[in-house]
């Protein structure tokens, strides 16, 4: 992957090309870095991990933040052989003490610090409360000093600008096609995080075809994911896909707002000449609050913009017609996951063109049906149901789960034998256009982040105070989604409510990570659930939208109901009910 991806250009005649471009308008530094330069820079990052004994097979989990040396490190695995995980760098310390676990890495690569609008976000609590509660740490540990903020570190600590320089150059080890090339791991509807598992041979076909008939950038151009390597979506459209292609790739360390203002997006594809952008639809909201007429978006020269796309969430029509009109380019919106590593759907038949609200056609290799509570194909255009794909899978899609056969078998093939359940609902229209409308268990979209609500639930249930809870997602403006909880207390306590939600509120953050931050919490007497202790989830989740989804037979206590509505409105929900 890292030869196809880096080396392969520079032995072309290509390597003085512009192959990643780094902006950080928290920082205020840019760098441009040629195929030529990528591939030195990645292969004496290889040296490194490999005279600290990484090689083919191990795993190395990468803890950082939008920062060259993140990309550099990425690559330097896959030259290796290794195979690398990346955690977010706004995951709290026990959600990277479980992703340690699972993977068993021999490296941590981290950074000392983040850096948002407001300052730097140290790195290393994070570090050190997970190795706290392993009560243990991988043989390697590298981290890599921004300038914002240094960490402190111990003499089992590595100091990449001290390590990296001095290290010998490490060629490209060739892997099977099947060798898995990372590890992400992506919320579980039971509050544990699965290591989706990434081949390497079916990844590069995958993405070499999306970039060329789907993204439709090509060799020489510039691209740009306005994600996180973190995601699935900058793994496949920050890093490898686009490297692959030959095109120059954008490295983003800002904010769609704030970093300096809603015009950020229309300066960088500006200055970089950007044919395609790939973006959140929470980050075209936000960026349409503060600028609902487009002002920002004439104040800048955009004419090279070829292609958005949008994934991550359902994106509403107002906003796709919006910035559609708006910018007079092709908008696709795609439906994907971080199992499949690549859309979807998305494609658009060229005599119908868009459909506002829709993801498009099924992408290459993608056979997609709708069924109903019985696995029966719905055969009637626009009835919901589950949203399947046929087996098999395309090249780059997951073959598995991190040590987990038996996971990968319950989760995805085993409802539905024959398909690969994506989780979602939706519809399929007269024309083939999927419109995903919801997820069909317990995972959520905040920001275009996938939270699970089971997840939090665990957070919350550990609280002392608390017997019983349930987590929803709301439907939010900008960010799509966003958490909201009902307690049910312990009997007996003489701490006041409004404590009792704050330190709530304080854990979850603590916990998991400040993109989980609930929107909203209150205490209710008891909660709505079945005879057979289920919650009933969808109803809540509806009232808090304002819908009131039928109510099954089997509930055990209706006036429960009653006082879910009661605590949705204290918190400024279930608006008109």
């Amino acid at each position: 992957m890292c030869y196809n991806a880096v080396d392969r250009h520079v032995e072309a005649g290509l390597g003085a090309r512009t192959a990643l471009i780094y902006d950080s308008p928290v920082t205020g530094v840019k760098k441009t870095f040629t195929f030529e330069q990528l591939r030195d820079e990645v292969a004496q990052v290889a040296g490194c991990l490999s005279a600290k004994g990484v090689g083919r097979g191990d795993r190395v989990v990468i803890y950082m933040p939008m920062i060259p040396e993140a990309v550099f490190a990425m690559l330097a695995c896959a030259r290796l052989g290794a195979v690398h995980s990346v955690v977010f760098g706004g995951f709290a310390g026990p959600e990277l003490a479980t992703r340690i676990k699972d993977a068993q890495p021999k490296a941590l690569i981290w950074a000392s610090c983040g850096v948002e609008p407001k300052g730097p976000v140290p790195y290393q609590p994070m570090v050190t409360e997970a190795f706290e509660i392993l009560d243990s740490k991988p043989a390697v540990s590298l981290c890599k000093q921004r300038p914002e903020l240094h960490a402190d570190l111990s003499s089992d600590d590595l100091d990449w600008d001290q390590e990296v320089p001095k290290a010998k150059i490490a060629n490209c080890v060739a892997v099977e096609a099947t060798d898995p090339l990372y590890v992400l791991y992506t919320s579980g509807s039971t509050g544990t995080p699965k290591g989706v598992v990434r081949d390497t041979g079916g990844y590069a076909v995958a993405l070499k075809n999306s970039m060329t008939n789907f993204m439709r950038t090509f060799e020489g151009e510039t691209y740009w994911a306005a994600s996180d390597i973190g995601w699935v979506v900058g793994h496949s459209y920050i890093v490898y896909g686009p490297l692959l292609q030959g095109c120059a790739t954008v490295l983003y360390e800002g904010k769609p707002v704030g970093t300096p203002d809603a015009g950020a997006f229309w300066r960088v594809i500006q200055d970089y000449s950007v044919r395609s952008l790939f973006a959140a639809p929470t980050a075209l909201r936000a960026i349409r609050r503060v600028d609902p007429d487009g002002d920002l978006i004439r104040q800048h020269n955009v004419s090279s913009l070829r292609n958005l796309f949008v994934a991550g969430e359902r994106c509403d029509p107002e906003t796709s017609k919006f910035f559609a009109t708006t910018l007079q380019t092709g908008f696709y919106d795609n439906w994907w996951q971080t199992e499949t590593g690549h859309p979807i759907c998305g494609l658009q038949d060229a005599a119908i063109g868009r459909k506002d609200g829709s993801t498009g056609l099924p992408a290459y290799g993608y056979d997609v049906v709708v069924v109903d509570d019985h696995g029966v194909p719905v055969n009637m255009p626009n009835q919901a149901g589950s949203l399947l794909v046929k087996l098999p899978l395309p090249p780059g899609t997951f073959p598995t789960l991190w040590k987990n056969d038996a996971g990968f078998r319950k989760s995805y093939l085993e409802a539905f034998p024959g398909y690969f359940s994506t989780g979602d609902a939706g519809v399929i229209d007269e024309h083939g256009y999927v419109t995903v409308l919801e997820r069909s268990d317990d995972i959520i979209n905040v920001a275009a982040h996938r939270l699970s609500c089971g997840q939090i639930e665990v957070s919350i249930k550990a609280h002392s105070d608390i017997n019983d809870c349930a987590v929803i997602g709301a439907k939010d403006p900008v960010k799509g989604q966003v958490p909201i909880a009902l307690l049910v207390l312990n009997d007996g306590l003489s701490k006041d409510h409004e404590t009792i939600v704050k330190e709530v509120k304080d854990k979850v953050r603590h916990d998991i990570g400040a993109i989980a931050s609930l929107s909203g919490a209150t205490v209710v007497e008891q909660l709505p659930k079945t005879r057979s202790g289920k919650v009933l989830r969808k109803n809540i989740r509806g009232m808090a939208d304002g819908i009131l989804s039928p109510i099954p037979g089997t509930i055990e206590n209706p006036p429960a109901l009653d006082l879910a509505l009661e605590a949705l409105k204290r918190m400024g929900y279930a608006q008109g009910l």
